[in-house]
């Protein structure tokens, strides 16, 4: 399964891409408020800049009408970060006055590998646009997400091989009262990843988010020592989906779900991509499936190596 694709919806509207030089004569380009807008530039061998295609955007388009931009690959992503795409979007912001939701490094694997988007500091994009209602990232390496306060974010999103602590650390110790979906993708030690259960400690506490119905800690070599805890967790109780899943989940973890908080109330149980005996999984199904919560327990492509007297397990995402 690939798991770095094109966005097809983003903002509640479907996800176009913006015509290139060489189609934009001939496009037929629909209102601007109808779509959210994909602007993208090659990464390889591109004939215009992001920033360019940009200003060709703000001409051809109605900007002050837009809800959604879709910030695709920029030109040579895996080597220079979109320090000059936060700029443009920035020295933008009058024009783009209902803007609501805006996602950065929309690339697939072709493009550029999730973990070799260069990323950076995201948290001015949050400073400005105060009425922005959903932000998603895609790419950890040199990201950076110091903490914020935002009163109209509903949905973070941030998708990564390995989250650097400290940008984790920054969402927890963010004040996002209106959030309602929170989904980071921790990643692998050898992307970067490496935050530890401390860092997380504050999402799980709660305080910080008073209207959280969504969490997804996954992605995650840790992912035993996250579901413990996530067992315990205050928050649980006022969620309504939980997302555990493409990480290093074993027995280990998946017991503690079942002997921590119960979990019977929960919509949604979100474990694909484990290591989970057989067993486990039936006193899952058993427990949580016949309290109808809705379980995912798909083994996907997890699968276990031995080498040199050891069981190697990976996350679903990496590279």
């Amino acid at each position: 399964m690939s798991y770095a694709n094109h966005l097809t919806g983003f903002g509640g509207l479907p996800v176009i891409d913006f015509p290139g030089p060489g189609d934009a004569d001939t496009t037929r380009l629909p209102e601007a408020d109808d779509v959210a807008w994909r602007i993208a530039s090659d990464s390889y061998d591109s004939e215009e800049s992001w920033t360019e295609a940009f200003a060709r955007f703000r001409k051809a388009i109605d900007t002050t009408a837009v809800r959604a931009i879709v910030v695709g690959s920029w030109e040579e992503a895996y080597d220079s970060g979109p320090e000059e795409i936060i700029a443009a979007l920035l020295d933008a912001r009058s024009q783009l006055p209902a803007l609501r939701a805006l996602f950065l490094g929309d690339m697939e694997s072709e493009q550029c590998e999730i973990s070799w988007i260069n990323q950076g500091d995201v948290g001015p994009l949050l400073d400005g646009f105060p009425e922005l209602e959903q932000f998603g990232v895609r790419g950890g390496s040199g990201l950076v997400l110091p903490a914020v306060t935002h009163h109209k974010l509903r949905s973070l999103t941030v998708e990564t091989g390995g989250m650097p602590a400290e940008a984790v650390r920054g969402v927890a110790a963010s004040d996002l009262p209106a959030l309602e979906h929170l989904d980071l993708w921790l990643g692998t030690s050898e992307y970067g990843g490496d935050a530890a259960l401390t860092d997380v400690a504050p999402i799980l506490d709660g305080e910080r988010l008073p209207r959280l119905r969504h969490l997804g800690l996954r992605n995650s070599d840790i992912q035993d020592e996250i579901a413990t805890a996530v067992a315990s967790a205050p928050v649980v109780a006022r969620l309504e989906t939980l997302d555990l899943s493409m990480g290093v989940l074993t027995d280990e973890g998946g017991a503690a779900l079942l002997d921590g908080r119960p979990l019977t109330h929960l919509k949604k149980l979100d474990l694909h991509h484990n290591y989970l005996t057989e067993p486990l999984r039936r006193r899952l199904q058993e427990v949580l499936g016949g309290a109808g919560v809705l379980l995912d327990l798909d083994r996907g492509h997890a699968e276990e190596d031995e080498y040199d007297g050891r069981t190697w397990r990976f996350v679903a995402v990496g590279e």
